[in-house]
Order: structure tokens, then sequence, then C-alpha cells
């Protein structure tokens, strides 16, 4: 998906990000895919996982 079409995106920013300007990243998920970006940035690059991709990197970067 391109940066255009990801106006329409519902973006969310982690509840622990705070608004200290630090760096956060935000994400959208559809049905299929998990888009990343950064949230100081969103009109630059971003990165689209599979759902099925994206819960086995959180499962791994919880420890589980």
């Amino acid at each position: 998906m391109s940066t255009e079409g990801s106006a329409q995106l519902a973006w969310f920013k982690s509840s622990y990000s705070g608004n200290e300007g630090g760096a956060c990243l935000e994400v959208a998920a559809t049905p299929d895919t998990v888009h990343v970006r950064d949230s100081k940035a969103p009109a630059k690059a971003q990165l689209a996982f599979p759902q099925k991709s994206w819960a086995e990197f959180l499962g791994f970067a919880a420890g589980r």
C-alpha cells in the first residue's frame, strides 16, 4: 500500500509512547495486513506484514 492509500487506515500509537517526542511507531490493521510507520514521519516509508507474521513477532517480543 502506498503512503497515499494509508490515509484511510486507522492508525494507533501505543499508550506507553507518551508525548515527549521520542521514537514511536504507529500501527494500522486490516483483515490481512498490519501496517507500521514512524509517528514522526507518517508520510515516509511504511512496512506491511501479514497478520500471522505480526502475531508471531509480538509473541517473540513478549518472550513467549
